[in-house]
This record gives C-alpha cells, sequence and structure tokens, in this order.
C-alpha cells in the first residue's frame, strides 16, 4: 500500500471572480481528490457545546491541554483508481490522513469535505490512540465541509466549544491542532493575519469571511479547529497558499460562523443548500458588474445582464462581487428579493427569486 498522503488544498495564487449565488473568489486550488459517498438518515440535530464565559486569554499551553482531546486524525481509504494527492493512483488502495475535530456529544466530527471526498472508509483515531470506524453524515463542496460520525462510548468524546468568528480581530492570538504529516496532536500558534478574505471551494463557488492566520498549516492540518485565546473553534483549517507546498505563513480558515450553520443542516438532513443568483462578476471590475447571467436561472429569468452592475439586493448594499456574495448567503433558495442595478447609466431595480446553487 503506498504511504500515505496528507490532505491540505494548496493555494497557489489568489484572484477575485464570482460565480452562481452570488459567485466565488477565485483561489485556483489544487484539488487532489473527488467523488464520495455518503450516508444520509434523519437525525435529530445535536448543537455543539456552549460557548465558555470566561473572556481571558489563555496561554497556548492551557488552550492545548483542554482542547487536544477533542481534536482527532481521519484517515481513509480510497480505490487505487481514484487520483491520490501528489500523483499516484492506479491499482490497490490508497490512504491519505487529515484532521478534525468533535462536535457533540452523539459523536459528530466536523472536518473538511475534500479529507473525505472519495473515502470507501474513514477511521478516526482519537488522542488516547482508539480508532473508531466512521461514515460520513453529509459534505458540502461548496464549503468543503463534511460532518462524520464515529460511536464511541461517551468517555471518548471531548466536544470543542464552538466561538464567534465574527468577534475576532486582526492580530487576535489563534492556535492550531492537527495532524500535519502524519503527526498527530501537533499545536502551532500565531496569530489573525487578515478577516474577510474569500476563498475558492472545490466547486469554485465563493467561502466567504475566511480567517488568514499565521499559525503553520501544513498537509495533514485539513480539518483540524482553529482556536482563539479562549481555547473556542473560530475555523476549521483548510487551505494554504504557498510556492513550495508547504507552510509559508499564510494560512486560511473557514469561519465558524458558517461552520455552525452548514453542520446543522448535515446533521439535519445530510445536506447543505445554498441560495443561487446565477451569474459571473467582471474580475477586472471594481464593482458588481455581471460578466455573465446563467442562462436559465434565477437572474436570468428576472432580466439582468451581462454588463449591469448590482448595487443593491434586498437593501443591503453591493460595492464588489464580494458583497454580492455574502448578501446572496444570507438567504434560502425559493427567497425573492429585490435586486437594484445599473444599466446603460440608468438605475433599475427587479424581482428576483433565488434558485439553488448546483453542486
Amino acid at each position: 500500500m503506498p504511504r500515505r498522503p496528507y490532505r491540505t488544498i494548496i493555494v497557489s495564487l489568489l484572484a477575485a471572480a464570482c460565480l452562481g449565488a452570488g459567485g466565488g473568489a477565485v483561489a485556483y486550488a489544487t484539488l487532489h481528490d473527488n467523488g464520495t459517498k455518503t450516508v444520509t438518515k434523519q437525525v435529530t440535530v445535536h448543537e455543539a457545546q456552549p460557548v465558555a464565559s470566561s473572556t481571558a486569554p489563555r496561554s497556548v499551553n492551557q488552550i492545548y491541554r483542554d482542547a487536544y482531546r477533542g481534536v482527532v486524525q481521519i484517515t481513509v481509504t480510497e480505490n487505487g483508481s481514484q487520483q491520490a494527492p501528489f500523483g499516484g493512483g492506479g491499482g490497490g488502495t490508497t490512504e491519505a490522513q487529515g484532521s478534525g475535530w468533535v462536535y457533540d456529544s452523539a459523536g459528530h466530527i466536523v472536518t473538511n469535505e475534500h479529507v473525505v471526498d472519495g473515502a470507501t472508509s474513514i477511521k478516526v483515531r482519537f488522542w488516547n490512540g482508539n480508532t473508531y470506524t466512521a461514515h460520513v453524515v453529509g459534505t458540502d463542496k461548496t464549503t468543503d465541509l463534511a460532518v462524520i460520525k464515529v460511536d464511541a462510548p461517551s468517555s471518548e468524546l471531548h466536544p470543542l466549544a464552538v466561538g464567534s468568528s465574527t468577534n475576532l480581530q486582526v492580530g487576535d492570538g489563534v492556535v492550531a491542532i492537527g495532524s500535519p504529516f502524519g503527526l498527530e496532536e501537533t499545536v502551532t500558534s500565531g496569530i489573525v493575519s487578515a478577516l474577510h478574505r474569500s476563498i475558492d471551494s472545490q466547486t469554485k463557488f465563493t467561502i466567504n469571511d475566511a480567517i488568514q492566520t499565521d499559525a503553520a498549516i501544513n498537509h495533514g492540518n485539513s480539518g483540524g479547529p482553529l482556536l482563539n485565546s479562549q481555547g473556542q473553534v473560530v475555523g476549521v483549517n483548510s487551505q494554504i497558499k504557498s510556492a513550495s507546498g508547504d507552510n509559508a505563513g499564510v494560512g486560511f480558515s473557514i469561519p465558524s460562523a458558517t461552520v455552525r450553520k452548514i453542520a446543522r443542516e448535515l446533521i439535519g438532513s445530510g445536506k447543505a443548500v445554498h441560495a443561487y443568483l446565477g451569474v459571473q462578476i467582471d474580475i477586472n471590475a471594481t464593482n458588481a458588474r455581471l460578466a455573465a447571467v446563467v442562462h436559465g436561472q434565477a437572474a436570468a429569468k428576472a432580466g439582468l445582464k451581462a454588463g449591469d452592475v448590482i448595487t443593491a439586493v434586498e437593501g443591503h448594499q453591493v460595492a464588489s462581487g464580494d458583497d454580492l456574495s455574502r448578501v446572496v448567503d444570507t438567504f434560502k433558495p425559493g427567497d425573492s428579493v429585490t435586486v437594484t442595478y445599473t444599466r446603460n447609466g440608468s438605475s433599475h431595480t427587479t424581482t428576483v427569486t433565488l434558485g439553488t446553487r448546483p453542486s
């Protein structure tokens, strides 16, 4: 069996573009796997643990000691016909590794979608070395999030508290825990380098409000938690920007505001749905100018055309493609919203019934 590759999406370039439901800033990520089988069922949603009331900053050591039992190493087995990271594939089977963290006392574990993508079996290793078979509860490629589940005794499950990513500020201290290169229970620390970054999912739709950090994130950290100075999960480590493929001090985490919403939907129904406008933004424009409108989708049905500049959605001002993406993400498929736009120097308003973002 080939040696295990470690999963992290490597971002080679960042550029601004929008696709679909208020679209996607293209990160041109190098994606290594595709096609996952999911096992889903209707279940009662168990919320993640409540946020701790204390706001006093903790040391990295304290954060690690409180959180490490809630972080897991994930090993997936795939058919050899799947294209493995960094080449390979072919006959037999391959293994790859990533990270995850315990979301609730029911055994739900949050990780990246690209960690479990294409898996024929999933093993979860806990802090004490005990390993359990997991199944996929649900995945969402457009946010690169997944929920898997293990049937482990309650003594093994140490859910991590989920904090608020919206309260973060640039310069705040953060800690990452995961299994880079298969080295489980590795802790790294740094700061929030920037906020509200737009990164790209496997489907090229935008993941909004990503957290940029200089905490070291490498192959195998994917799916692990980014913790704030109170030890609360504020992000899921997902991508790095690097010319070499290794940590260069620019990592990106999916914000906990997104994680909480998507995890709730995946646990409840096995899938997540997103509103879809059906436009592509001109990447060279400094506003939300439409480069294309998808035929037969919501925007086209409402009469929007390439060249129109969207300035507001349901009263929310829109100044860029990223603004448009964020606003559309606040609605559900089927919602009717008013869209204000300019065409040939004149302002117009139309009503758009949002569709469902394609996979």
